[in-house]
C-alpha cells in the first residue's frame, strides 16, 4: 500500500514539475533557487524525496527478503541498504536546507 501511494505521489510530482518547466522554465540559477525556496514548492520537493526513499526501501527490502535466504546475509544487506538510503536522505535534507 505504501509503495503504491508513494508511486502515485512521485508520478504526480514529476508531471507537475514537467508542466511547470515547460510552461515557464527558470532562466538562471537565482530564479530557480527562488522558485525552489517557495515554502509550498520546498515542502512538495521534500515530500517527493521522502516518498522516493520510502518507495526504494520497500522495493529493495522485498527483493532482498525474497531472494536472499541466509539470515545473516539478509540482515547485512538490509542494514547496508538502510544506511545508504539514510545517507541519501541526509544529503537531500542538507541540499533543501541550503535552498531556504
Amino acid at each position: 500500500m505504501w509503495q503504491r501511494a508513494s508511486a502515485v505521489y512521485l508520478a504526480g510530482f514529476l508531471f507537475y514539475i514537467l508542466v511547470c518547466l515547460i510552461a515557464a522554465a527558470p532562466v538562471d540559477h537565482q530564479e530557480l533557487k527562488s522558485w525552489m525556496g517557495n515554502p509550498g514548492m520546498w515542502l512538495a520537493t521534500a515530500l517527493f524525496f521522502l516518498a522516493l526513499l520510502l518507495h526504494a526501501w520497500i522495493g529493495v527490502r522485498d527483493v532482498i527478503m525474497d531472494y536472499i535466504k541466509p539470515a545473516g546475509l539478509r540482515l547485512g544487506m538490509l542494514a547496508a541498504v538502510f544506511v545508504f538510503l539514510l545517507i541519501c536522505g541526509l544529503w537531500v535534507v542538507s541540499i533543501l536546507m541550503g535552498v531556504l
